[in-house]
């Protein structure tokens, strides 16, 4: 069970084991006593090293953590017990080879990383299950231990494995019956693909349809979420019932569906880790490279509202930035202040925990440099002291900041199913003209960082999360919801986009993307023009859409148009906002809306660089109540309502140049307790924070 704590968890993933015997090492007594001078509250132990709790096969040794667990419990440190399932020890792949997962067909992984093995395997979950329950067993009563993290960063490979092929066939035979019926479905008379028996399903490895990819990744995510929800329910019988149950989760993983994985949970834990330095700063570059690290400081608040989306509830940061992140050629720790932006940014849109990865930076492995809140020295620095300087407030602020409701003008809907889409057909190109298999988040990412930078706050919904049945519900729906962007919603049943429909007709102001509507849930493209059940209230249609090969600037509002244009037709009453200045995109507008019953449907066809993609949002958003940003362009405003109805302020100034904002109502410095009275200025130094209660 999870219930928000009553100040904000605040620690890191502790490795004691890790430190080496070569060389005088902090002792347990000195981590533990420093980590209270940092004002941590929270650790997460055990999730790495199986081959420590089972060093032989059935030979276990589960008292080493022991001495860990009584003193954090000593100093009031609450611990996240993490099972260690991740990582396989070399005897278990020494005496089961066939546990290997396959990349392709045939083709194992080798052992020496970490993820390797087939997690649907017989002999794998036999000692798997072994060692959770002697782990967990053992420890499960400590009165340390506040939760349990199974597994880590699941999702990790595609599993070519025969057993998993098998399921496979076995969950489409299930779903559709008969191969006619599939064979209709997947229209699989192209290219003499027609089925004559089950048996003839060709392997996913030189695949090329559609239909078939689509359901391959689906079922994909399935053993993921199935394989950590029997995880769970394993925990579960030896959980107390204040003890939370989670994974930590990399949101990138190519087998992950959070939604439906963090409904085996309790709660959403996960790692979101961004670039430092210039990658938090403000003004923004016009673009930035995203990867498995975000660049930008809209990217940060994504990451965020990303993890919030998966239950639509608080969540759990189980690692972000302590130093550099990365591999040895990849060191970029961040500027003085920049530990408190990041960590007050994920609390301000409902983070309960803050855990940095890691403690000590390792001296051996692959995350040599991969950099902890201690160096490699083992004793405090600039890191250390930085991240105190949080914990400190983080104290301070106590439960109000913990609990919160996010406040957002703006909610963009998230599709699973057409990221997958997308990243076997994606229909956008890199710049070398091959194909982009970012594609989904190449369309849809602009979009967030448009409405960020228009000063709006925002939060994502999935397929599965959208609702509005009933007349009521829907009418309470567009009240919570007032502007709903669906861009890049291509995999799209008629049921989601007959909501789309009804929620602009109902007054919602609606915004689309680029190939919304065009695909069905089987990956076909749709026999209508598009966009599908969309095209009447949004006023517009088209049947002819381009890659563009090179920007376009357009006309009517600032900015350019990239990657992408649809062939925009205009219906009669639509207003045409913007249209590419060129010879011959310029027949179509590039930008419109339209009023649709109480509602606005506003289509942009093209992806809009961070210029053209912040005019729409402000147009979008003409009336949004920007005050608390100040004027210098470098500050960010986030607000949120907390357990005893407060709203609460977080004022960013993500710049080496100072700031002021004028207070447009009375509030209370939450860290340093004064008062401040409307109309005073609010002066921010570089890189600061302010959190601030509303009087």
């Amino acid at each position: 069970m999870y219930t928000s704590p009553d100040r904000v968890r605040f620690g890191a993933a502790y490795y004691h084991e890790y430190q080496p015997a070569y060389q005088a090492a902090p002792t347990l007594k000195e981590d533990l006593d420093l980590m209270v001078e940092a004002g941590f509250t929270v650790i997460r132990v055990g999730e790495s090293v199986w081959s420590t709790w089972e060093p032989e096969n059935g030979r276990f040794d589960l008292d080493w953590l022991q001495p860990v667990l009584d003193g954090a419990h000593e100093r009031g440190i609450d611990v996240v017990l993490g099972t260690p399932t991740y990582a396989v020890p070399p005897w278990l792949a020494r005496t089961y080879p066939e546990i290997a997962g396959e990349t392709a067909t045939g083709v194992r992984m080798g052992w020496g990383q970490r993820q390797e093995v087939d997690y649907t395997h017989p002999a794998f979950r036999f000692h798997a299950e072994r060692v959770v329950r002697a782990v967990v067993a053992r420890y499960a009563d400590h009165p340390a231990v506040v939760g349990f993290q199974v597994d880590n960063e699941p999702g990790m490979q595609l599993f070519h494995n025969h057993g998993v092929f098998q399921r496979f066939v076995d969950r489409l035979r299930r779903q559709y019956g008969d191969v006619e019926t599939l064979n209709r479905e997947w229209g699989l008379a192209y290219w003499s693909h027609r089925l004559s028996d089950w048996t003839d399903l060709w392997r996913p490895d030189g695949n090329v349809q559609p239909q078939y990819d689509l359901a391959w990744r689906r079922f994909q995510a399935e053993l993921t979420t199935e394989f950590i929800g029997w995880q769970a329910d394993i925990v579960r019988e030896y959980a107390g019932e204040q003890q939370f149950v989670t994974t930590c989760i990399a949101y990138d993983r190519p087998g992950v569906e959070d939604d439906a994985l963090t409904a085996r949970l309790d709660v959403t834990a996960g790692n979101p880790y961004y670039t430092m330095q210039e990658g938090l700063e403000l003004p923004a570059p016009a673009r930035e490279q995203q990867g498995w690290t975000t660049n930008g400081v809209w990217a940060l608040y994504q990451s965020a509202d990303r993890m919030r989306s998966s239950r639509q509830a608080n969540f759990l940061v189980t690692e972000t930035d302590a130093q550099a992140i990365g591999m040895p050629w990849v060191n970029r720790p961040g500027f003085d202040g920049q530990w408190r932006q990041a960590g007050w940014a994920l609390v301000s849109r409902g983070a309960d925990m803050v855990e940095y990865w890691h403690w000590h930076t390792l001296h051996f492995g692959a995350e040599t440099y991969w950099g902890g809140v201690l160096p490699h020295s083992g004793q405090p620095g600039r890191v250390f002291a930085e991240i105190a300087a949080l914990g400190a407030e983080f104290k301070a602020a106590g439960a109000l900041v913990t609990g919160l409701r996010p406040h957002h003008d703006v909610t963009h809907v998230y599709s699973s199913d057409s990221k997958w889409s997308m990243q076997e057909a994606p229909p956008l190109a890199t710049a070398d003209g091959g194909p982009d298999r970012r594609a989904y988040t190449g369309i849809t990412e602009p979009f967030y960082r448009g409405a960020f930078e228009a000063g709006a706050q925002q939060r994502l919904l999935h397929v599965s999360q959208l609702g509005g049945d009933g007349a009521g519900d829907l009418e309470e729906f567009v009240a919570q919801n007032p502007v709903l962007v669906a861009a890049g919603f291509y995999v799209a049943d008629d049921d989601s986009l007959d909501f789309l429909r009804r929620y602009a007709l109902a007054g919602g102001h609606l915004v689309l993307g680029p190939r919304t509507g065009y695909g069905d849930t089987e990956n076909r493209a749709r026999a209508a023009r598009q966009p599908a059940v969309l095209s009447e209230v949004a006023g517009v249609w088209y049947d002819e859409f381009s890659n563009l090969v090179r920007d376009v600037p357009v006309t009517g509002l600032p900015g350019t148009a990239t990657r992408w244009a649809d062939g925009l037709q205009v219906l009669e009453g639509t207003e045409v906002l913007a249209t590419y200045e060129d010879r011959h995109y310029g027949r179509w507008p590039a930008v419109t809306t339209r009023a649709a019953g109480s509602g606005r449907v506003t289509t942009v066809g093209t992806v809009p660089d961070a210029t053209l993609a912040r005019a729409v949002f402000d147009r979008v958003l003409a009336g949004l109540d920007t005050s608390w940003r100040g004027t210098s362009g470098t500050v960010t405003a986030t607000s949120a309502t907390a357990r005893d109805s407060s709203t609460v302020r977080f004022l960013h100034n993500w710049s080496f140049d100072p700031a002021s904002v004028e207070l447009p109502v009375d509030v209370r410095d939450v860290v340093s307790g004064v008062e401040l009275a409307a109309g005073s200025v609010l002066a921010l130094g570089a890189h600061d924070v302010r959190v601030l209660v509303e009087l």
